[in-house]
């Protein structure tokens, strides 16, 4: 019997250098830009559609999300002009630069438009903020996941097809939790039935993702990476089921918000994690070449 084999490479080092990312501060900024983002479109929908009580909180959160987002980058960046100097050139090709331009125009207006409902005044400015933060949310929940694939990790890489459909769903699962934790439950529909949108899409395009990737999605099941990846599934799911039946109950409302912004979280460091995983071990890097290369001779 041939003994299974093992991929190694030379002096037992990694193909590949794992991230040097602080996973607090990484995992922490895909997650508070994703609640940002897409509280954005719900602060929009709950101005246009009457419903101040969804408004208020939304775009606060978008404010809270996208200041706690910035700071985590900066604090893994090192200071403040490593952040400033990317915003020298704009680099169409390049997620890192186009990311920086969007968060560079996106903070300003989700601040605006908190900074206008806190004081009172100003409204016509307020409005014309929320709905230009609303315009950027989607972006700037989604690239994160287009900046990851465009690296050689090889779970991240791998899955650039349906992280960011992942990191969508996940971005509208985190935003409807925090608006069905905060707003009135008679104001809060659309935060529901973005929960359920949300937590399909995410959990569709994951399983998606797992079994198009094959090999590449083991990092996803083991180790810390499977506990936060298994434990945002079942969140995610139990708080959709709950923000479908907990109508008018407060006290349900509070739960499915709490599920959803959980599993969110878990979903964001669960990748995270999956990643550096994938990086540590060349089987990751050296089976997915081989097996292109017989792909190709064939």
């Amino acid at each position: 019997m041939v003994p299974d084999a093992e991929f190694s490479s030379y002096y037992g080092t990694p193909v590949l250098n794992r991230p040097t990312w602080k996973a607090l501060d990484i995992a922490g900024y895909l997650y508070l830009g994703g609640l940002a983002g897409a509280s954005s479109l719900l602060a929009a929908g709950g101005r246009l559609t009457g419903r101040p009580g969804l408004e208020v909180p939304a775009k606060l959160g978008a404010a809270g999300g996208i200041s706690l987002s910035l700071a985590a980058l900066v604090h893994d960046l090192g200071r403040p002009a490593r952040f400033l100097n990317m915003l020298r050139v704009f680099k169409p090709t390049s997620p890192m630069s186009v990311g920086s331009w969007l968060l560079a125009g996106y903070a300003p207006l989700a601040l605006t438009a908190a900074a206008t409902e806190a004081a009172g005044r100003c409204r016509r400015l307020g409005s014309a903020a929320t709905l230009g933060s609303a315009v950027l949310g989607p972006a700037v929940a989604t690239y994160t996941a287009v900046l990851l694939a465009d690296t050689a990790v090889p779970s991240w890489h791998e899955g650039y097809r349906e992280l960011p459909f992942v990191f969508a769903g996940s971005a509208a699962t985190a935003a409807s939790g925090l608006a069905l934790a905060a707003a009135p439950p008679d104001q809060a529909g659309p935060a529901r039935r973005l929960a359920v949108l949300g937590a399909a899409l995410e959990l569709g395009a994951y399983r998606t993702m797992k079994r198009r990737i094959g090999l590449a999605a083991e990092p996803f099941g083991q180790g810390r990476a499977g506990r936060l990846m298994r434990a945002a599934e079942l969140l995610t799911a139990g708080g959709a089921a709950l923000a479908v039946s907990c109508g008018r109950d407060r006290r349900l409302a509070l739960a499915a918000g709490a599920a959803l912004l959980t599993g969110s979280a878990a979903l964001r460091f669960g990748v995270f994690h999956a990643g550096v995983a994938s990086a540590e071990d060349p089987v990751y890097t050296v089976a997915p070449q081989r097996e292109r290369l017989r792909a190709r001779g064939r």
